[in-house]
């Protein structure tokens, strides 16, 4: 197989004084970053949405495979029917799945099994991994897939953030309706749902503390 063509990289440079300043900037920008429930249905121009997936899609994955599918809905109709297909899984998550522990770390969040955000967010992002890829109808081997996907999740988060749009990481159990609602083939398999859009007016969060550098480093 032949190699990829290597190009000079150009990296963008800042002197210790800038590196400084923009790595506690972002991280004071990213700090604002939360999860929101509360949208409005205020419209998100597509051309919006098409840049957040490229940038989601700059991520890098395992040997350049990029395993991932951004099924990106804007239809009533799909979304109304994605909806009614998660509270169902909710309802039941909610009302015997999930562990007397699990009901008890989520109630100070107030969530439920009701999702209306479903269908009033402009925009749902679909996020699937691809298990396998195929190319000229053989199966092509992927690796380090959620991982990848995962990373690519994040970046499009930050994506969002950075628009001055909010969303939410909705991962209702199973998600199999997912790929047949949005007929993804058997190589895909659902990673996240995620609302996107405007936050509602009025719209609240959870007043939580994030942990400290302390809590989620260690340094040798």
């Amino acid at each position: 197989m032949p190699s990829y063509p290597h190009i000079p990289y150009a990296p963008i440079q800042y002197t210790e004084a800038e590196t400084l300043v923009r790595s506690q900037s972002f991280h004071e920008y990213m700090e604002r970053r939360r999860s929101l429930r509360f949208f409005s249905d205020r419209p998100v121009p597509k051309e919006v949405i098409e840049n957040l997936v490229m940038a989601a899609s700059t991520a890098p994955s395992g040997a350049h495979k990029q395993p991932w599918t951004f099924c990106v809905v804007g239809d009533p109709a799909i979304k109304s029917q994605i909806r009614e297909a998660a509270e169902a899984e909710e309802r039941e998550s909610y009302n015997g799945r999930m562990s007397d522990e699990w009901l008890r770390d989520l109630a100070p969040l107030g969530t439920d099994w009701e999702k209306p955000f479903l269908e009033t967010a402009p925009w749902l992002i679909v996020v699937f991994k691809k298990a396998y890829d195929i190319q000229g109808g053989e199966r092509r081997k992927c690796y380090y897939v959620s991982e990848s996907v995962g990373i690519a999740a994040g970046f499009l988060l930050a994506a969002i953030h950075h628009a001055g749009l909010v969303s939410l990481t909705h991962t209702p159990s199973p998600m199999n309706f997912l790929q047949k609602i949005l007929d993804r083939p058997e190589n895909e398999r659902p990673f996240l749902l995620m609302p996107v859009g405007y936050a509602a007016e009025g719209a609240t969060v959870p007043d939580l503390r994030r942990k400290s550098l302390e809590e989620v480093s260690v340094w040798w």
